[in-house]
């Protein structure tokens, strides 16, 4: 027989499902922990920790002064492979950040991304996907990108110098790098993308990412790594991002492979 959950998490699921369904929408306020202690909901820490779990699953936001409010926004749709179709940035102006925000239904300004650009040497990571020893020195390109005043996640891709010296990949001034972005700068220099490697992991986040994406507390953040190459293999670009795990939803739409029957393919020719 299942052990019964704890009279906060079942307080917590319960509002959890007025959330979703929309019972209680965006921007409305919960009871407050002394009306649902006067309810005889529970004690002032069972309330106090249900909300907790609320914040940090994403739902709510705590603050003082305003108590405990459903969050006004849903998360930003995060599209997988369809966020890098050519025609976005190689025929038009829809980078990966934007194409997020036109799949979400949500308003953007390309100056919501910034960035530094600066000459460092590899750590070890970037090395290793680069193929270069560590330490050589690569070019580093650090985004913020924010919704409006709020910052959804930064992203910070590693180059390798002849491939991007004096580009509009190297120019520091905010939102992307011209028409098209970093992609468009690699395709005019000959290197255009084929394909792309994506490592997701979540963990805790850093007291500076904490400050520098105004995380809520408990909130987790989801660290991206990406490496891009060309048809030959050649590595272009490394990636590494760091998103706020509750303002993000990843949607993936792929082709199952059979390698089976490609197999069989192989064996016929």
């Amino acid at each position: 027989m299942a052990a019964k959950a704890p009279k906060w998490r079942e307080l917590a699921d319960r509002y959890a499902g007025l959330i979703r369904s929309g019972n209680i929408g965006p921007d409305q306020q919960l009871p407050q922990i002394r009306e649902l202690v006067e309810a005889g909901e529970g004690s002032k820490e069972t309330v106090h920790r249900a909300y907790k779990a609320l914040e940090a699953e994403g739902l709510v936001t705590m603050t003082r002064g305003h108590g405990t409010v459903v969050r006004s926004k849903p998360p930003l749709k995060r599209l997988g492979i369809t966020r890098y179709d050519k025609a976005k940035w190689r025929d038009g102006d829809e980078v990966a950040f934007i194409a997020d925000r036109v799949a979400s239904g949500r308003s953007y300004d390309r100056n919501e991304q910034t960035q530094t650009v600066s000459r460092v040497k590899a750590p070890a990571a970037v090395a290793a996907a680069h193929g270069l020893p560590e330490g050589a020195e690569v070019y580093a390109r650090a985004r913020l990108v924010k919704e409006g005043t709020q910052p959804t996640h930064t992203l910070t891709s590693y180059y390798r110098p002849e491939h991007v010296e004096g580009t509009r990949i190297v120019n520091p001034a905010p939102g992307p790098a011209g028409r098209g972005g970093g992609f468009r700068v690699l395709y005019d220099a000959g290197y255009e993308i084929d394909h792309m490697t994506e490592e997701l992991f979540a963990r805790v986040p850093t007291a500076e990412e904490v400050q520098l994406l105004q995380l809520s507390p408990g909130e987790w953040v989801v660290e991206l790594h990406r490496t891009t190459y060309t048809a030959d293999g050649t590595v272009v670009e490394f990636a590494i991002g760091v998103h706020a795990a509750t303002r993000f939803a990843w949607s993936y739409d792929f082709k199952v492979p059979d390698s089976a029957k490609t197999e069989v393919e192989g064996e016929s020719k």
